[in-house]
């Protein structure tokens, strides 16, 4: 877990990096690759990370505050991950489904109720975003953090 603002938004573009990678092949497949142009794709990603990665920054605060005043054993980090997870993850997936939901009705079209289309896009994407933030995402962008980032934000100890 970050431990300075620095390493929290390392994390943060890694949380952001894997998830819009995952949701974004999972929403195409959902939708059909008829009109996936790498060009496309590529332009959709780092438009989606940005979308993405200011929604995480405007979200995590008080999602972590969320999570902090549950009642749980809060002496494992575990634990914290995943009361974090289950407070982050519904509202980014509210979120991020109102940019899938403009992005459907710009690329193809919507039919019938907006609202309704909505509803079917946040039920789509949660049953993806949270499986795959706890077991997939979560541990490697922790494990990346702990490997190269975290030893460049230490501060060297003086040995005197």
């Amino acid at each position: 877990m970050p431990s300075n603002k620095k390493e929290g938004i390392i994390f943060g573009i890694f949380m952001c990096f894997g998830m819009v990678l995952i949701m974004s092949i999972y929403n195409t497949a959902l939708h059909g690759f008829s009109a996936f142009t790498v060009g496309s794709a590529v332009i959709q990603f780092i438009i989606t990370l940005i979308i993405a990665f200011i929604a995480e920054s405007l979200v995590e605060p008080k999602a972590r505050k969320l999570a902090l005043s549950l009642p749980y054993d809060k002496s494992k980090e575990r634990n914290f991950i995943v009361a974090i997870a289950f407070c982050m993850v519904p509202i980014m997936v509210l979120i991020m489904s109102v940019y899938g939901l403009i992005l459907t009705a710009l690329m193809i079209g919507i039919e019938g109720s907006i609202f309704t289309a909505y509803l079917k896009i946040v039920g789509l994407n949660f049953i993806v975003a949270l499986p795959s933030q706890l077991l997939i995402v979560g541990p490697i962008s922790r494990k990346l953090l702990a490997k190269y980032i975290k030893p460049l934000t230490q501060k060297p100890e003086l040995n005197i």
